[in-house]
């Protein structure tokens, strides 16, 4: 899902048709807090009016159409804020928007269908959310801050002995559990009709892997980069 052939995004497109063409922008949108009513503007003309760095909008757009960033956008302590800002609001969208709908539906087909491999899917599906909840938790307290503070004085960094390495070496690759949920449903889990619920309740799941994915490619190939350049200074 994830190789899905999408134009490479530059400034002088207009929003609405890179929006036609690729609707998960409404959520990038979001979580860059910018309004999804975008008129007739280029990326550019809504980047100048938002006051975000156009590089760092168009980057992080060309990983939802599938292009990794040639260059770090990070260019200024604004933009370092910004995609903090941009994962913390994922962050979000993970924990009080996704998390229960698909929790609703599993329910939801639980009481339906109250067979017992439902209920260790909504158990598995729990165990595995405690772990993104852990991971998130960590990222917020620890290494966000860490990055905000590493464009600043460093000797004012309180913890010299965290580094952009450890944090990589801590970062997992948390939408791939989600696979097999999705494998239980589409292979292994035996329901009779409710085909309206479970279709919503996949699609839930296929949009939370897809901007989990997108999520670890921020940090993979913008935030930990930038530290990494930064340490070296």
């Amino acid at each position: 899902m994830y190789n899905v052939s999408r134009t490479y995004i530059k400034p002088g497109m207009k929003l609405f048709g890179l929006i036609e063409e690729n609707p998960s922008l409404l959520l990038m949108m979001q979580h860059f807090d910018i309004d999804f009513r975008v008129d007739d503007l280029t990326v550019a003309q809504l980047c100048a009016e938002k006051g975000i760095s156009e590089k760092l909008f168009v980057s992080v757009a060309n990983l939802y159409n599938g292009f990794k960033p040639k260059d770090n956008p990070i260019d200024s302590l604004d933009d370092v804020k910004r995609v903090i800002a941009f994962l913390r609001n994922s962050h979000d969208y993970y924990r009080h928007d996704k998390y229960p709908q698909i929790s609703s539906y599993i329910r939801q087909l639980q009481e339906n269908h109250p067979e017992k491999e439902l209920k260790l899917l909504e158990e598995f599906f729990n165990e595995y959310f405690t772990e993104v909840i852990e991971h998130l938790d960590y990222e917020d307290t620890v290494a966000f801050p860490y990055f905000i503070e590493l464009i600043g004085n460093r000797e004012n960094i309180k913890n010299d002995l965290y580094s952009a390495k450890e944090y990589s070496e801590h970062h997992t690759d948390i939408e791939l559990k989600l696979k097999d949920i999705k494998n239980l449903l589409l292979k292994y889990v035996t329901i009779d009709s409710d085909l309206n619920l479970r279709r919503k309740l996949l699609f839930s799941l296929y949009e939370l892997e897809y901007d989990l994915y997108i999520h670890s490619l921020i940090e993979e190939t913008i935030l930990i980069p930038f530290g990494y350049n930064m340490e070296r200074v």
